[in-house]
């Protein structure tokens, strides 16, 4: 994201929010499957795809905070 506004509609908070349950939500169900499989390289991919997820979340939250730092 290039510029950000400096204000935010209610109703892009509102996807913003849905975007942030989407990834939370996500990360949620990788960590349960995490638990269920034994393959190594299935359990790194996992941990992977739940980094980047929450990754997603928090950039989502300092957008909502009032911009990214750069």
């Amino acid at each position: 994201m290039k510029d950000l506004p400096q204000m935010i509609s209610t109703k892009d908070a509102a996807y913003l929010n849905d975007m942030f349950n989407w990834n939370i939500v996500t990360a949620k169900k990788f960590d349960h499957y995490l638990d269920l499989v034994s393959d190594e390289e299935l359990e790194q991919k996992l941990d992977e795809l739940i980094e980047m997820h929450l990754a997603f979340a928090e950039e989502i939250i300092q957008i909502m905070e009032g911009g990214l730092s750069q």
